[in-house]
């Protein structure tokens, strides 16, 4: 940690590194992330009904998740290796035009899980457009946060919805 700053990616010098987890003890992580895709009508039945001329949009964002998440550490430049015990993702539809993309992660070990769920809804999301930017160029991804996390030092975590609105 720079002792200036209290930044734990930062140095002494002020160059980022890789924060020293080699002392942490290990424990049970899990970490619940969101994405939210607003679609229009016609790419929301697309996916309901299986009509997409792509395939099946949901398995292949469910997919596209679990392989994202599994390669966090390449993607975000600091992130440790973190070997997940289990990845899953989850769909819900929160009404005709807007679907919950949800991903569960879960790893033993001595850092969170976060940016894993975070990096797999992402993708999900991501997927989903690509899979329907035919149908709908202007279907929006809103809302990628996490939602939960267990396990360190830091202890549980669990979003304030009260506490969103300041964020607005």
């Amino acid at each position: 940690m720079d002792p200036k700053t209290g930044l734990t990616h930062l140095d002494d010098h002020g160059a980022a590194r890789m924060v020293d987890v080699g002392e942490k003890a290990v424990s049970r992580r899990t970490a619940v992330a969101e994405a939210i895709c607003r679609m229009n009508p016609e790419a929301a039945n697309a996916i309901r009904e299986d009509l997409n001329r792509k395939g099946d949009v949901l398995q292949v964002a469910r997919i596209a998740a679990i392989a994202a998440a599994k390669r966090t550490d390449e993607l975000i430049p600091l992130c440790h290796t973190v070997p997940l015990d289990h990845l899953t993702p989850s769909f819900e539809w929160l009404d005709d035009g807007r679907l919950k993309i949800t991903v569960q992660a879960q790893a033993s070990g001595k850092t969170g899980v976060e940016m894993e769920a975070l990096v797999g809804a992402s993708l999900a999301a991501l997927t989903v457009y690509d899979m329907c930017k035919a149908i709908d160029r202007s279907l929006c991804i809103e809302n990628i946060q996490l939602q939960s996390k267990s396990g360190g030092a830091r202890g549980d975590y669990v979003r304030d919805r009260a506490a969103d609105e300041d964020h607005a």
